[in-house]
């Protein structure tokens, strides 16, 4: 699917990206006739998917940023990362600037298209609702991001000109509403599925999760459990849960049995072939500028990357036992091995000490001076540890397993840049909010153990016992949000919607930088969101910490940037800034 977009990205660059757009070349679109034909249509249809993919920070995608700046992961100290989970984060802040400016680019580029959609020459009707309804789903996707963020912001539903470009706040309702009506309007037109594009096009299904999600958030469970179970109904035979591959097997166990490997999923091989993917983002070598540095800034120092980003200790202790109790009540917890037993998806999709990780031994102690390096034939090969000794090694103690494909570090070194795709919709979502839906509706019927099994079975834990309260289940559909979906870039919206981020984002993120041993006495319990509650003065002395402040009333949005605020008056900033 690699090639599937770049000649329509080609025609853009060449074509369309002239700073001389006003004037009218005589080989290729102006800004005056765009689009005057179907293929033009499309060329916009495509450079409003490819703009999506230029939201980063650090050199990675958005979506394998946002949960290191929420109570399970973290990232390198800094004022762009370390400000929003201590209440500091500014107007000025790149944070907060490209998540804005790049949505309402993309939405631009989508009206670019729609507005002219009724004139264009030849065009069929076929045609006509093929690119229509795609463009209204990435405008709708793009607003969905927006209100998250920002809570309030305009709502602009056709291209603005100098006349008109000072356009105020419409609330998060109406936009939330907008939003589903668009969705409702556009899922039937689209296909069923896109895989014979690698999902890198909208489908049915993917209009109907983000319904669904929207409805949600938006505590409309009835509508969201009803949109939900449609999307589920289509996706049976289209898409599945693929099974962890054999890699599995070395879960719980040291660097010297192997590497866990999640890349049938998250990889280049899962990104072609699984049926989990929904909706992807995609990335090529081949287009200039359509990349990203994703796998230099998760990798650990052995593995030639910067360690930019990885789980809290915090994460790491919310994983269950293989026999679905949590450490602190598991007869199977061992202190002084407290990575075997675990949950599978601890080691498939994070990296912590002892495991083999890019070929590596990964030993964030100083007390291992050498490690093995497994990349040469034979026996390994010892070399000097320098996930231990490098100034900026992972400042959690951990690193993320899940964005990154051993694939292409095919020797010890790794180029910086990667075209690995990037997943926004995947099945265990949708699952997973037709899940929460009928909890929250108090309607525990068979069908919601069934689809939170599913995603336990796949990951070798045991189903969940039957007959579970309606709190029972909700911290239990909530242990499966944060641990299935850890890095997938949902955690900031969950905890905010849930209502919990004043307490998992107040007092103190647990990091271990020096893989210190610890003990279970450092935890006092687990609360009804599957949180650890620490006891601080006994983690403490394990554990490094970062202080963490969330202000009600604030920081459940971010600010506006102040760019936007000088250009536009009809805006109000956000409360607390």
């Amino acid at each position: 699917m690699k090639n599937f977009l770049k000649i329509f990205f080609l025609l853009i660059i060449t074509s369309c990206s002239s700073s001389d757009m006003d004037l009218e070349p005589l080989n290729g679109p102006t800004s005056g006739t765009f689009p005057a034909s179907y293929d033009e249509g499309k060329m916009g249809l495509f450079a409003a998917y490819r703009n999506l993919s230029t939201l980063d920070a650090a050199s990675t995608p958005i979506w394998h940023v946002m949960d290191n700046i929420t109570d399970i992961g973290y990232a390198r100290p800094g004022t762009n990362y370390t400000s929003p989970i201590t209440s500091s984060i500014t107007t000025t802040n790149a944070l907060t600037i490209k998540p804005w400016e790049i949505h309402y680019k993309t939405i631009a580029r989508c009206h670019a298209v729609l507005d002219k959609l009724d004139g264009i020459s030849g065009i069929t009707a076929a045609q006509k609702t093929e690119l229509g309804s795609e463009l209204r789903f990435i405008r709708a996707y793009a607003y969905s991001q927006l209100i998250e963020l920002y809570g309030d912001v305009p709502l602009i539903k056709s291209a603005v000109t100098l006349e008109n470009a000072n356009v105020a706040r419409t609330s998060v309702t109406e936009i939330q509403q907008f939003i589903i009506d668009e969705l409702g309007a556009v899922a039937p037109q689209l296909p069923v599925s896109q895989s014979q594009f690698g999902n890198v096009r909208a489908s049915r299904i993917a209009a109907l999760l983000l319904k669904a999600r929207i409805e949600l958030y938006s505590k409309k469970y009835a509508d969201a459990a009803l949109t939900s179970k449609q999307a589920l109904d289509l996706a049976a035979g289209v898409h599945s849960l693929t099974p962890f591959n054999a890699s599995v097997n070395y879960a719980g166990k040291d660097h010297t049995v192997g590497e866990p490997d999640p890349s049938n999923i998250f990889g280049h091989i899962g990104f072609s072939s699984s049926k989990e993917w929904i909706w992807v983002a995609e990335y090529n070598m081949n287009v200039p500028g359509y990349l990203h540095n994703q796998q230099y800034y998760a990798a650990s120092r052995l593995g030639k990357g910067v360690c930019y980003w990885g789980p809290t200790q915090n994460l790491i202790d919310s994983y269950e036992m293989t026999d679905g109790l949590s450490i602190l009540e598991s007869p199977l917890y061992d202190e002084a091995n407290p990575f075997k037993n675990r949950d599978p998806r601890l080691d498939m999709y994070a990296v912590r000490p002892h495991s083999r990780y890019l070929g590596y031994q990964f030993e964030p102690n100083t007390s291992f001076t050498k490690v093995n390096n497994y990349w040469s034939a034979g026996a390994p090969t010892q070399v000097a540890n320098a996930d231990a000794t490098n100034a900026y090694r992972s400042f959690s103690g951990y690193l993320w397993r899940k964005v990154v494909d051993i694939a292409d570090f095919n020797s010890t070194s790794v180029s910086g840049n990667s075209d690995l795709n990037v997943g926004i919709f995947r099945l265990p979502e949708l699952m997973l909010i037709y899940a929460e839906a009928k909890i929250e509706l108090n309607q525990l019927d068979n069908s919601v153990y069934d689809v939170i099994n599913q995603i336990r079975v796949r990951s070798k834990m045991p189903p969940l016992s039957t007959g579970m309260s309606q709190a029972q289940l909700r911290k239990a559909l909530r242990y499966e949000r944060k641990v299935e979906l850890a890095n997938d870039g949902l955690r900031w919206y969950d905890i905010r919607r849930w209502g919990i981020a004043n307490n998992v984002m107040n007092g103190y993120l647990y990091l271990n930088r020096n893989a210190n041993s610890w003990t279970k006495a450092a935890i006092t319990g687990f609360d009804e969101s599957a949180n650890p509650i620490y006891n601080h003065s006994k983690a403490s002395t394990y554990f490094t910490t970062q202080e963490v402040v969330y202000r009600i009333n604030k920081d459940e949005y971010w600010p506006i940037p102040q760019s936007e605020m000088d250009a536009n008056p009809s805006l109000k900033q956000n409360p607390g800034y």
